[in-house]
Parts: structure tokens; C-alpha cells; sequence
């Protein structure tokens, strides 16, 4: 990637969203199901491919295409002119965000969502549009959440089984088999490791912080955040445009969310971390990120 240069991906960056977008629609039909969810294409000799760890790439190029172009084309817009632009920020973030939802990989969703309101706010965007943005997510969450708990049959009728699985999930945040069982072999680690393996699912993808803790102790944790520290120090200091600090930002985000997961502060829901966990996708895309970072050089 670093080879083919930074310009070549702004040049084709609606390319690789449509690119995204079909993969996703792909996986649906010809995806393995794994775990009740078609996410991954089955590639004999190679393994899996995971489109919507692509497509969080993917977006972030395109909607800093996207802004590069408005920004050139209004130099000081008018709010109609922002206004217009988002919508159709929004129409283009619903395509994979329903594609992804659909497989479903909700950690995926939140992560567009995030890397949307993340660049549009890095991007110079009147204030009022992210006011607008939390209070609409307030109260749609807000009115999730009153049908969740007054009527839950209703509940079912309108989102279906698949979303009220997802919502008891978020409501019972930090009760589970999996969490507890994680929480258990973290407290139990002292500072070399545990002697007697706790079993978790998911240990080496979602839970591989869990993992590594259990197998290296607080020590081997101490070296894994300071390594964190360290690269996300250097990333940061390389970092040259609004379009690497966002790619930062995301890895920093998704560390964060990965690390409260397996502590029992946000639910578990397939947010990788990142260089650790397992997963073949997840480790391109972040080398994909690295190589943008890194890569000061557009031409």
C-alpha cells in the first residue's frame, strides 16, 4: 500500500467503497455462516475474509474524498450547503451500515458511526450538526430502550428476535457467561499468569486481552499497554493530515472499546484488538491503516 501511495487511494476512493459495499452484499449469499452470522467469505488455502473490516477502511477514505471535494467547492458554505452534504454523508453511511447489521456485526456499525461523526466534526462543520446528531441518538435510544422495558412483546413485533437479542445483551452489560468467566481468569491471573486455564468463548478474538493476561499475568499486561502507549505515541507524532489522526483515532478507539469488553464496561460485540486478536482480516486492515500513516509521500 505504501507503494501504490496515499494519492492513489484518495484518486479511487469511491472505487473501493462500491468495492465494499458489494463485498457485503456478497457475504450474505455466499458467506460461511460462523456463530449464526454470515460475515466471512471461506477461501480454500487462504482462510477467511471479513468485507466490513475492510469497509471501516474503506469509508474513511471516501468520506475524507468526500470533504476534500466539499471543502474545495464551497469555501465558505452556506448551512443549506452543509446540510445537503450530510444527508448524503448519511445516505452513503446507511448502504454497508444495514449491509453489516444485517450479517450481523453491530460492532462494525458503531465503529462507521463513530468514524463518520469523528471526520465530520474534524472536517469544520458548524457545531449545531453534532448537537443534533446526540440529541437524536438520545432520544432514538431513549425510545429503544422505554419499548424494551414497558413491552417487550411489542418489542419483538417491531424489531424482531435478532434486535431484542441484541438489546438484552446491552441491558445485561456485565452479566453473562462469557464476561464472567473472563473477569474470573483476570482476577485469578497474579503476575505471571494462571496455573489452572479458565475456559472462555471467543478467548483469542474478542477476548484476547483476557487471553494474554491469563497466560502472561499483569506483567505481560504491563508490557502490552506500554506497548500501546508507545506505538499510538508514535502514530500520532507521524501523523500529518486530518485523515491519519482519524485512522489513529479509530485504532485508539477500538483498543479502548476491546479493553472495556473484557472488563465488563461496554458489551461484547466482535470490536477486535487491534495487532492482537485473531483474525487475518482485522490484521490487514490495520496494516492498511499503518501504511496510509506512514506513507507521508501522496505521490
Amino acid at each position: 500500500m505504501m507503494m501504490l501511495g496515499n494519492k492513489f487511494l484518495y484518486n479511487n476512493a469511491y472505487i473501493f467503497y462500491i468495492v465494499g459495499v458489494i463485498l457485503l452484499i456478497l457475504v450474505l449469499f455466499l458467506g460461511k455462516p460462523i456463530n449464526n452470522a454470515r460475515c466471512w467469505f471461506i477461501i480454500p488455502y487462504i482462510g477467511s475474509i471479513q468485507p466490513s473490516e475492510f469497509m471501516k477502511v474503506f469509508w474513511i477514505i471516501t468520506l475524507s474524498r468526500m470533504i476534500n471535494d466539499f471543502n474545495e467547492e464551497y469555501d465558505n458554505p452556506e448551512v443549506s450547503d452543509e446540510l445537503k452534504f450530510i444527508l448524503k454523508v448519511l445516505v452513503l453511511l446507511l448502504i454497508p451500515s444495514i449491509l453489516t447489521y444485517v450479517e450481523p456485526d453491530t460492532g462494525a456499525v458503531i465503529m462507521y458511526l463513530i468514524i463518520t461523526i469523528t471526520m465530520l466534526f474534524v472536517g469544520g462543520f458548524r457545531k449545531r450538526w453534532f448537537v443534533i446528531t446526540i440529541l437524536t441518538i438520545v432520544a432514538l435510544v431513549g425510545s429503544i430502550l422505554g419499548i424494551y422495558f414497558l413491552d417487550r412483546d411489542l418489542f419483538i413485533k417491531l424489531f424482531g428476535t435478532s434486535f431484542f437479542y441484541r438489546m438484552d445483551r446491552l441491558v445485561n452489560l456485565g452479566d453473562g457467561y462469557q464476561i464472567n468467566e473472563a473477569i474470573k481468569s483476570i482476577s485469578n491471573s497474579g503476575l505471571f499468569g494462571i496455573k489452572n486455564y479458565i475456559y472462555f468463548p471467543e478467548a483469542p478474538t474478542d477476548f484476547a486481552f483476557t487471553l494474554l493476561i491469563a497466560n502472561f499475568g499483569y506483567i505481560g499486561m504491563s508490557i502490552l499497554l506500554l506497548s500501546y502507549f508507545l506505538l499510538f505515541k508514535f502514530i500520532l507524532e507521524y501523523s500529518y493530515d486530518d485523515l491519519s489522526r482519524c485512522f489513529v483515532f479509530t485504532l485508539m478507539v477500538q483498543f479502548c472499546i476491546n479493553i472495556f469488553m473484557n472488563i465488563g464496561l461496554f458489551p461484547i460485540m466482535g470490536i477486535t484488538l487491534p495487532f492482537i486478536s485473531y483474525g487475518g482480516s482485522s490484521i490487514l486492515s490495520y496494516m492498511f491503516v499503518l501504511s496510509f500513516i506512514l506513507n507521508k509521500n501522496k505521490a
